[in-house]
């Protein structure tokens, strides 16, 4: 059966009108940040939480000093890139009993790793979530006492470096 012309044309007018109508059933939401979410498993209660954009910089970060922090824990931040299956820096620097940040940034496409850093002992004292890059985190770490601890990837141990607190 052949439907009138004008019936064609009502029906195109009617489904364009609900089409354009000033309220949607539905709206568009855009997808959530690919930052890991963040949680610690160290003893002392530490946590890590995703990095808010511009949460951790400075040029004197990213050489593994400390650097003035615009996050909550008023600490130092303190920058460490895995790129290439290794840290950089793989020395940093903090001061004893002072909480402080350490912004994370895995630049290894698809590849995930965290910092579980280790006392002298071999004991974690904070570890962060993993992060599968690219894509960055902002682990706050509590306080820790003077002494010079090692930072490792538990996906790659090879990836290894100092943390000096004094």
């Amino acid at each position: 059966m052949r439907l009138p012309r004008i019936a064609l044309v009502a029906a195109a007018v009617l489904a364009v009108a609900a089409c354009s109508s000033a309220s949607p059933g539905w709206t568009y939401a855009p997808a959530p940040p690919t930052s890991a979410p963040a949680s610690a498993a160290a003893s002392a209660g530490a946590s890590a939480s995703p990095a808010a954009s511009g949460e951790a910089s400075g040029s004197s970060a990213a050489s593994g000093s400390p650097a003035a922090s615009g996050g909550s824990s008023g600490g130092t931040a303190l920058k460490v890139t895995a790129q290439n299956i290794a840290f950089d820096p793989t020395s940093l620097q903090a001061s004893a009993n002072t909480a402080f940040q350490i912004a994370f940034d895995n630049q290894d496409q698809g590849i995930p790793h965290n910092i579980d850093i280790k006392n002298s002992s071999g004991s974690s004292v904070f570890k962060g979530d993993l992060v599968t890059g690219p894509s960055s985190a902002t682990y706050s770490v509590p306080a820790l006492p003077a002494g010079d601890y090692t930072f490792v990837c538990d996906v790659h141990p090879n990836m290894t470096g100092t943390l000096s607190v004094k």
